[in-house]
């Protein structure tokens, strides 16, 4: 009876959750008057952050979601935390990129405990060679996904985004999530005791603003 009790709570709470009326200024903003041309939701991070590193679990449910949805989960990697030099930082946002092109999701989760469990240090491209070669793939994979045009254009892409938000006021730190490049959604504006109730209480709201107008 009270494993059934818990069951029917927690079915409960998600329904609560999804049925959550979303209010402007309290719950997300409006930044822009336009949206993108493709529905999605867009998670400013950086790997020196430990808030970030606690927002991973959500990061991979909304793209887990967006598989089978009509739309897109995208990470853009910040370069503006004092950790590290920003050079440093872009190599990084560069390295997110690559592991993307060559379908290697651990590497995220490995740069991570690289930064936060290892409490290792990135000084140049060779240690994050190494960390790619330890998750399998290939030094000349690495070095032939890491150094091309494509890899370098769309790191300086989200470069380029960061700082039309910064300009604007509209990134002031991480994590971040903007859906449809038109609402930022306001972390501090959820109630919630723990990470899995404002996990449950976000998803709902990314996935209620990729929906609206």
């Amino acid at each position: 009876m009270k494993k059934i009790f818990t069951l029917l709570a927690a079915c409960f709470f998600t329904l609560s959750v999804s049925a959550q009326t979303l209010k402007e200024g309290v719950h997300y903003e409006v930044i822009s008057e336009t949206a993108t041309k493709t529905p999605e939701v867009r998670e400013f991070f950086s790997y020196y952050c430990p808030h970030c590193l606690n927002f991973e679990p959500l990061a991979k449910r909304l793209a887990e979601k967006a598989k089978n949805s009509d739309f897109k989960f995208e990470k853009s990697h910040v370069d503006f935390l004092r950790a590290a030099g920003p050079e440093i930082q872009f190599m990084l946002t560069k390295a997110l990129v690559a592991s993307e092109k060559l379908n290697k999701p651990g590497v995220n989760d490995a740069i991570f405990q690289y930064i936060h469990k290892n409490r290792s240090v990135f000084t140049s491209e060779k240690d994050v060679r190494q960390l790619f070669i330890a998750n399998g793939v290939t030094g000349e994979e690495f070095d032939k996904t890491f150094n091309s045009f494509a890899v370098k254009a769309q790191a300086k892409g989200m470069k380029k985004l960061q700082n039309e938000y910064a300009q604007k006021r509209v990134l002031t730190g991480v994590p971040t999530f903007i859906v449809n490049g038109k609402y930022k959604i306001i972390n501090q504006g959820f109630d919630a005791r723990t990470y899995g109730e404002l996990f449950e209480q976000l998803e709902s709201a990314a996935l209620q603003l990729v929906e609206k107008k």
